[in-house]
């Protein structure tokens, strides 16, 4: 069964820091492109950053781009966001997924990953 997981949610006050992990099973993870969304009420899921298969190459939205590090491990099958410097706009339900097309072109879009997590909730306090 294809499956992501993700932890590390949870409230920090602004400039605070958090760090969230996906567990992924079901799939041959090394080949695939991992991808984390995010969410806000009334907004549509927005692009945050991704890693692609080895050599893994990321890309980032510019508004995370310098305090947001993504990277993975292919053993333990898990990709995990850093987060730092949170801000209150961060404040979202973020998402990890999945892209197993095998390509080294990060996609951006949401309809290019074929597998999501739940979410996990980030909530930034002022």
């Amino acid at each position: 069964q294809v499956q992501l997981v993700e932890s590390g949610g949870g409230l920090v006050q602004a400039g605070g820091s958090l760090r969230l992990s996906c567990a992924a099973s079901g799939f041959t993870f090394r080949g695939a492109t991992m991808g984390w969304f995010r969410q806000a009420p009334g907004k549509e899921r927005e692009f945050v950053a991704a890693i692609s298969r080895p050599p893994s190459l990321t890309a980032y939205s510019d508004s995370v781009k310098g305090r947001f590090t993504i990277s993975r491990d292919n053993e333990k099958k898990t990709v995990s966001l850093q987060m730092n410097s949170l801000k209150p706009e961060d404040t979202a339900l973020y998402y990890c997924a999945a892209d197993t097309t095998s390509t080294l072109r990060i996609a951006k879009m949401s309809y290019n990953y074929h597998t999501w997590g739940l979410g996990t909730q980030v909530t930034v306090s002022s």
